[in-house]
């Protein structure tokens, strides 16, 4: 690579170093936890020595990808700091963009101090970012309790009721008065059981994240069924069990970066048992219909 080249791939390196700091100082800006708070800064600084590396180098000075920062920033807003910080550092992280092992020769060559990027970078925020403590990730555990719950409880449901009601307008009705009561049990046993457990000050919270999955996922999944016409109870459940689908790959997209753990196998997991329980729900209740001689 010539010498020009080497300097534009510096510079992009330059670039993605101090747009990080960046991420990483207005994120840290709107957190309470004061730890969380000074570990974001400190890898903010760490950052910067690694700009300024770049820099003795390329002689150049940077502005920071405002569209990028921005987009990481309403991300930790939406989402959570820690899933955002993770994202960025599987996605952004400046020396996943060095094409290939030749460049990385060349820019030991040319950048003193790059060992200190490499070990910074590569060992040093990893292990900053482990210590994170975001209160939200503390429920995940509630979260996926009332997630899993409704999507095999909710979805075997609706399948069942699907063919034995084959009407939308009853089938919604159904499932608004079942997912309600099913979210208030689901909500309260959390409660119950977190207290129990002697997580007294907690209790409240993971009740909270229980009930509140339970319940977005029970509105999402009678979607279909309030929006198509009454008799396109088929193409409803068809459309409902793709949402089952979307939010098992979403939720577990979320947990497999906020987490750090392998996305696939809860991916598969919980698709195969929401999936196969709607499917022995669909069948049981064709046959009670049938058997009972039931026409609604």
């Amino acid at each position: 690579m010539s010498d020009s080249d080497l300097k534009a791939v510096i510079l992009k390196l330059q670039k993605m170093e101090v747009t990080e700091k960046e991420i990483y100082l207005r994120i840290a800006k709107n957190i309470k936890n004061g730890k969380d708070k000074a570990t974001l800064n400190k890898i903010a600084v760490e950052e910067q020595k690694h700009h300024d590396i770049w820099q003795r180098y390329t002689k150049m000075s940077v502005k920071p990808a405002m569209m990028i920062v921005y987009g990481y920033v309403f991300l930790a807003r939406l989402f959570g700091y820690t899933f955002a910080i993770q994202l960025m550092e599987m996605r952004q992280s400046a020396f996943k963009q060095i094409p290939g092992t030749i460049v990385l020769e060349q820019l030991r060559e040319k950048v003193p101090g790059l060992e200190v990027i490499l070990e910074e970078e590569v060992v040093h925020e990893q292990e900053l970012i482990a210590v994170i403590d975001e209160e939200k990730l503390q429920y995940v555990g509630s979260m996926v309790l009332g997630l899993n719950d409704a999507l095999v409880e909710f979805t075997g449901s609706l399948a069942g009721w699907t063919f034995a009601m084959q009407s939308n307008r009853l089938i919604l009705l159904a499932g608004l008065i079942t997912g309600v009561s099913a979210t208030l049990s689901m909500a309260s046993s959390e409660y119950l059981s977190a207290k129990s457990e002697g997580r007294g000050k907690q209790a409240l919270k993971a009740s909270a994240y229980t009930g509140v999955a339970y319940l977005f996922t029970v509105i999402a999944l009678l979607l279909p069924y309030m929006l198509f016409p009454e008799k396109m109870y088929f193409p409803a459940l068809i459309v409902m069990l793709v949402l089952v689908i979307v939010i098992i790959a979403a939720f577990n997209f979320y947990i497999s970066v906020a987490k750090s753990i392998s996305f696939k196998e809860k991916f598969k997991e919980m698709s195969l048992v929401s999936l196969s329980v709607a499917a022995i729900s669909f069948l049981i209740g064709l046959a009670v219909k049938r058997f009972l001689g039931i026409d609604l």
